[in-house]
């Protein structure tokens, strides 16, 4: 059976990585906090990014990383960028 990954979305601060990890335990599923995966992957915190690369570099990036978890058989909850 194919696994369904959840993606939550809404505002800055609206609690996606709040609720991500509690509804990830219940549903024994990996949580996925993207605004922390865009800062590994690109080195800078997410204000740095904007700041100093724009929206439209975070928000390719997390196209980018989006589209990577989406593509694993395992479901899990992803918190998208606010």
């Amino acid at each position: 059976m194919e696994s369904s990954h959840l993606v939550l979305v809404g505002f800055m601060g609206a609690g996606k990585s709040t609720v991500g990890p509690l509804l990830a335990k219940k549903a024994g599923m990996d949580f996925v906090d993207l605004d922390s995966e865009i800062e590994k992957h690109l080195g800078q915190n997410i204000e740095q990014i904007f700041k100093e690369q724009g929206e439209a570099s975070f928000r390719k990036t997390e196209q980018e990383i989006m589209h990577r978890y989406l593509a694993k058989p395992q479901g899990s909850i992803i918190a998208a960028g606010g």
